[in-house]
């Protein structure tokens, strides 16, 4: 309500709005008291305006004003203004805003410890923190930092517990056995191949003894029977969880350990369904029947999207609308990433939050046809509960993917906040959510998914809510009528400002922690999200959610028609910018950088008070640390069959011509590089191959002839690859560092000024990055391992290789033909 003081001497209509942040300021510290003027001595005068005598300022005026402001700037007035400040901050709910960034320092601490914690560890942690917090009560100081510290430990026993809870059994070693096991998903991938995810019953041929409980095996060819719930079996060859494919990436085993996936791999055929026996199906649990109905219904709603649709628009629909995107083709992920758009094909806040708000407009607009009921019934709270019911349906049949599900507790907290007649889009609400996510998942914390997320949500809510509080203070007059073309005109461009402006911000939060794992950004992203978004808003989504709505009375044709055309304009804008955007890779940048722009992200979204200033040098000495890290100067593979080498002009030379595309192209990503140089291979014997490794210019690709390839870093140093430990020593006398893909091999130099990379030891510590010493030539070469012995939980599986312990691979024995017995000579007469 607008006193009566303010508005009534202004313009007549004239509004003015109170910001919720004010509603928790303490008056005292939020607003300076007016300054009382002193009143005029009896019989004193003043001049006419035009009479006025100029002013004299002595010169004891301003002396005393210049040691005011010193006094001002001294330690004690910064102390108390600080204090001051703080107060402000607290009483406005800091507190409560910090906590979920505690429990992720929490976490984070805990999985970057160098060994597994015993549970009383973190257990005793807690429960001292807790107790020294209850007995500082009257030390508020204090009783903050051990309340900081206890919510740390709370982290560390969250991720603790979760790592004993998902206790995934997982493969050791590649094998080939005979599995039978229960069907959970099926997905038809785009190469034409299917990939299945099966709970494992039984292994024969032999019998696993620690077999894993789950696994995701391809198969070029499935019954057509077969669904979610199905027993099946066939020859399968069962390999381990990868690790990173180079130190400090994305770490496949840790996300395999939390997702329960203790093996991948193929079928060497064609897997069958096995007939159960009569009341064998009822064996499974009411969970897993469950899961098997709810796959299936969503496998049925795809094919009919794909049916009606078709092309990969079809496939993009099943990806919006039930979230099976497997079979999007490869070009359009990879148009999409290129322009910064493929957040859309991922099920997160901006689908859930576009089905939200078309099903609470269509139900408003609804109700507001029966304006006597609308009056007196609160049609808001109707429409956000159906709004709720609406997500958490979108949230199953969209598969429970981890995205899916932190955008629906961000999103519940925000329509519960409508029911309860509270504020919806608050960054106490997103402090609720991320509560919620990190107790729920905290191994969450430590993945890109999170971090990108929570930072776009944070950033926009803390500048659309510092835009609040500067129009609160502002009286603002009702517009001027304009004609219906400058109506429109201006709201379309007021539109397209908020989407630039939402876009930019999100952008600029989130790129440091998508250069950090990605090694990539989207120079066009912002032309892209403008182009593309309007679409997507206004056609795709709520077209989506309205054939979602009618698709079980069979009347989703035209809405799906509509939304397929959508999506091909989205398709087209997408692959016409891709191919004017220029190269995204970025290289590495340092950890110190990232974590020093997040602290800088929290001050600056969660601060209200001139104390957000604090985050300007955090974000500076962020920037300023960007390139503090060293580019690797060869990469290896944790298996030692690839071997990368930057060799300038945007060049990577590998030693092999057929490579694994997903390692080569993290690998171009990490050090700037386009081009990939293949070797150049000679046979046994060839002169050209015989020549001396020293006369290799500097630069030089992979040269490779039977048993060994050579190449020479820019910086003069020779690396060597051999296959086996018999051509390995050739190599010491010359060579810098000798990558010997042989497990049983052994340092066949005995140099300490030689690196010798063996089989053995990439199999235990994953894979490596080498580093040269560009100052002296006679310095040997630094290595450094993508996974660190102790190992944790995620990693126990390493040590029972065969490659970790120092065995040739395994051979099957080959069968040997029966042969009929040799014909007897006749019994002599």
């Amino acid at each position: 309500m607008a006193g009566r003081g303010r508005g009534a001497g202004e313009s007549e209509g004239a509004t003015s709005s109170v910001s919720e942040r004010t509603l928790f300021a303490d008056i005292p510290h939020a607003e300076p008291m007016p300054v009382s003027l002193l009143a005029p001595r009896p019989g004193f005068e003043p001049l006419p305006p035009g009479n006025r005598a100029p002013e004299l300022v002595p010169a004891t005026v301003s002396v005393k004003r210049v040691s005011g402001a010193f006094r001002r700037l001294s330690g004690p007035a910064v102390r108390r203004s600080i204090a001051a400040a703080a107060g402000t901050e607290l009483d406005r709910g800091m507190g409560f805003l910090l906590v979920p960034v505690f429990l992720a320092c929490g976490v984070i601490f805990y999985f970057s410890l160098a060994t597994e914690p015993d549970f009383y560890r973190p257990v005793a942690v807690v429960a001292l923190t807790a107790a020294c917090a209850v007995a500082s009560r009257s030390w508020l100081r204090t009783h903050l930092c051990f309340m900081a510290a206890l919510l740390c430990a709370l982290g560390v026993l969250a991720a603790k517990v979760e790592t004993w809870r998902a206790g995934t059994q997982m493969l050791g070693s590649e094998i080939q056995t005979r599995l039978t096991g229960r069907l959970a998903s099926l997905e038809e991938m785009e190469n034409g191949r299917v990939r299945l995810t099966i709970d494992v019953i039984s292994t024969a041929h032999p019998k696993l003894r620690y077999a894993p409980e789950r696994v995701r095996l391809s198969a070029r060819k499935v019954p057509p029977d077969m669904t979610a719930g199905s027993l099946i079996t066939g020859y399968a060859r069962l390999l381990p969880p990868t690790g990173p494919v180079r130190p400090d990436s994305y770490d496949f085993s840790f996300d395999s350990y939390f997702s329960g996936i203790g093996a991948s791999g193929f079928f060497l055929g064609n897997p069958k369904t096995v007939v159960p026996k009569t009341g064998a199906g009822e064996d499974a649990p009411s969970r897993t029947r469950l899961a098997s109905a709810i796959e299936n219904a969503r496998e049925s709603i795809a094919d009919h999207i794909r049916g009606q649709i078709g092309g990969p628009e079809g496939e993009i629909a099943a990806a919006l609308i039930v979230g099976v995107r497997a079979g999007i083709p490869d070009e359009i992920n990879e148009a999409m990433r290129r322009t910064g758009i493929y957040h859309i094909i991922s099920i997160s806040g901006l689908h859930m939050a576009l089905v939200a708000g078309t099903i609470m407009g269509l139900l408003r607009g609804a109700f507001a046809l029966f304006p006597d009921f609308a009056s007196r019934r609160p049609v808001k709270k109707y429409a956000a509960a159906a709004a709720l019911f609406s997500i958490a349906a979108y949230l199953v049949f969209s598969g429970i993917v981890v995205a899916a599900e932190r955008s629906f507790i961000m999103l519940a907290v925000m329509l519960v906040a409508v029911l309860f007649d509270r504020a919806a889009l608050t960054m106490r609400n997103l402090a609720i959510s991320a509560i919620a996510v990190i107790l729920v998942s905290p191994h969450e914390v430590v993945g890109p998914s999170f971090q990108m997320s929570f930072a776009a949500t944070a950033a926009l809510v803390g500048a659309y809510a510092g835009w609040s509080d500067y129009r609160a203070g502002r009286a603002t007059s009702p517009p001027p009528r304009r004609s219906p073309l400058a109506f429109v005109t201006r709201k379309f461009l007021l539109g397209m400002g908020g989407l630039a402006m939402t876009s930019i911000i999100a952008g600029s939060a989130t790129a440091l922690f998508a250069i950090w794992h990605f090694q990539r950004v989207s120079p066009l992203s912002l032309l892209a999200n403008l182009a593309v978004m309007p679409i997507v808003s206004l056609i795709v989504m709520p077209f989506a959610v309205l054939s979602a709505l009618v698709m079980p009375f069979g009347a989703d044709g035209p809405f799906l028609y509509v939304m397929g055309k959508g999506l091909t304009a989205m398709i087209a804008i997408s692959g016409w910018i891709s191919e004017r955007s220029p190269i995204d890779a970025v290289g590495l940048i340092s950890i110190q950088s990232v974590l020093l722009v997040t602290i800088a992200l929290v001050i600056a979204t969660m601060a209200t008070t001139w104390l957000r200033l604090a985050a300007v040098p955090f974000a500076f000495a962020g920037l300023l640390t960007v390139s503090d890290t060293r580019m690797p100067d060869v990469l290896i593979s944790e298996d030692g069959h690839l071997v990368a080498m930057p060799i300038g002009g945007g060049e990577l030379a590998i030693n092999r011509v057929r490579s694994n595309e997903f390692t080569t192209d993290n690998w171009k990503r990490a050090v700037k590089s386009e081009t990939i140089v293949e070797p150049e291979t000679f046979e046994k014997g060839d002169a050209r191959f015989d020549m001396d490794p020293a006369d290799l210019p500097p630069g030089s690709p992979f040269y490779c002839s039977t048993g060994l390839c050579l190449a020479r870093h820019p910086s003069g140093a020779i690396i060597a690859y051999a296959e086996d430990r018999k051509d390995a020593w050739r190599a010491c006398a010359f060579a810098t560092l000798i990558i010997v893909n042989d497990a049983t091999a052994y340092d066949p130099c005995r140099n300490p000024l030689v690196l010798v990379v063996k089989k053995r030891q990439l199999a235990r510590l994953g894979s490596a990055a080498v580093f040269f010493n560009q100052q002296s030539a006679i310095a040997p070469a630094e290595i450094n391992f993508a996974v660190e012995q102790p190992y944790r939980a995620w990693h126990e599986q390493r040590r029972f290789s065969r490659e970790a312990r120092g065995l040739p691979p395994y051979k099957r024995p080959e069968r040997q033909a029966s042969k009929p017995p040799p014909k007897q000579p006749p019994p002599p007469q």
